[in-house]
């Protein structure tokens, strides 16, 4: 018998319309299998039941950027697992392996209504290695994931700096040096790989630096970009257009200083951690008013926790300050549902409640953009992750 779960007469918030509806949700063998006023399926009385009716029904909320499940909960910088303080370039990493799903933060991040999230290597790194998407319920990375390799991350300004500024790199122009020349060198890696035609005699030796970054100079893979100031996101759009790459730009603290030209360029934006002090020069223009302003320039916005820096549970939070800085509601809720997956590049799966997507969905008492909003339920692939409605 398929597995089947029913929500019955909730108001609907699908973060694809504007406006919410009362509806009833079928979801059958982990996929929204038809959202309709009144479901009229057979079989339905079979199904599992949750009565919504005067609740509010959303997507799984999506972290388009974080750390979770790698920085270890209460385990401090020297356990931590998602920086590679070695090597300034370490584009062969993959967050898969470095991922802990029985770290406590998996479950508060699932109980705030965080069912996705793209997480990888952090900013000390010129190349740092690949974000994976996974689920935030399970106890096995590998039945979890939602795409093993969604970006290949990259930092510009102050990180890479301070890490390796007795190493190898001291200046902005070196990290951005040091990238151009990873690219070149795969490019020409990529040229002699093609030109052997599978003779092995005639290929280059095996470089697992240089094969990890061959799916980015292909176009397949974006280049996930940490710039916070203004002239960090310009380089990495100087060089994204110069390798012709995919690009997607996270933080841009100093984005409200150039929001009609970001807008204008037309990559993805993703904003935050806005919540807590300027910590560093280069954070000194945050704000909680710049995913409203972007959003209202026309750029594709996503509001992200970078978590452990704000713990995972708070991103509906952190959407909610948005709000109260001018952004419009549903912008911001699209903030942390479609546009975030859209960032990522999952928006096939999860983001928004539509027909033939994963069944993950957020069953509140009130708008989870406010913080003392009770989430009654969280589903992940059909099934009920998380109950509170004592």
């Amino acid at each position: 018998m398929k597995e089947k779960l029913v929500i019955h007469q909730g108001w609907v918030h699908d973060a694809i319309r504007p406006k919410p509806y009362v509806a009833d949700i079928l979801v059958e063998e982990g996929k929204i299998a038809e959202i309709a006023p009144v479901l009229k399926s057979r079989g339905i009385k079979r199904a599992k039941t949750i009565d919504a009716s005067g609740l509010q029904i959303y997507p799984g909320f999506v972290e388009a950027h974080c750390h979770l499940g790698m920085d270890g909960y209460g385990v401090g910088f020297e356990g931590a697992d998602y920086n590679e303080v070695t090597d300034s370039l370490t584009p062969q990493l993959s967050a898969v392996d470095g991922i802990n799903p029985q770290d406590e933060s998996l479950r508060l991040a699932m109980e705030g209504g965080v069912t996705c999230v793209a997480a990888g290597p952090g900013s000390s790194n010129v190349l740092g290695g690949t974000f994976t998407a996974y689920k935030t319920a399970g106890k096995r990375i590998d039945n979890m994931i939602v795409e093993e390799k969604v970006a290949m991350k990259c930092a510009f300004g102050e990180n890479p700096k301070a890490c390796y500024k007795d190493k190898d790199n001291y200046s902005r122009m070196s990290t951005a040096s040091k990238l151009r020349v990873m690219l070149k060198r795969t490019q020409d890696y990529l040229a002699r790989k093609e030109a052997a035609e599978g003779d092995i005699l005639k290929c280059p030796a095996y470089d697992p630096k240089l094969e990890a970054l061959i799916p980015v100079i292909q176009g397949l893979l974006p280049l996930k970009a940490h710039v916070h100031q203004a002239n960090d996101i310009y380089t990495a759009i100087r060089i994204a257009k110069e390798f012709h790459l995919r690009l997607a730009l996270d933080h841009c603290t100093d984005g409200s200083l150039i929001a009609e030209d970001l807008a204008r360029e037309g990559y993805p934006v993703a904003v935050g951690p806005t919540l807590g002090h300027a910590t560093k020069f280069e954070l000194k223009n945050k704000s909680f008013a710049t995913p409203g302003d972007l959003a209202r320039a026309g750029c594709q916005v996503s509001i992200i926790t970078d978590s452990p820096v704000i713990p995972q549970q708070y991103l509906a939070l952190c959407a909610g300050l948005a709000v109260k800085s001018g952004m419009d509601e549903f912008d911001a809720l699209q903030a942390i549902t479609i546009n975030a997956a859209r960032h990522i590049g999952i928006e096939g799966r999860v983001g928004s409640l539509e027909v033939g997507k994963d069944g993950d969905i957020v069953i509140s008492a009130g708008n989870p953009l406010v913080s003392d909003t009770k989430i009654q339920y969280v589903i992940i692939d059909g099934k009920v992750a998380f109950e509170n409605v004592g």
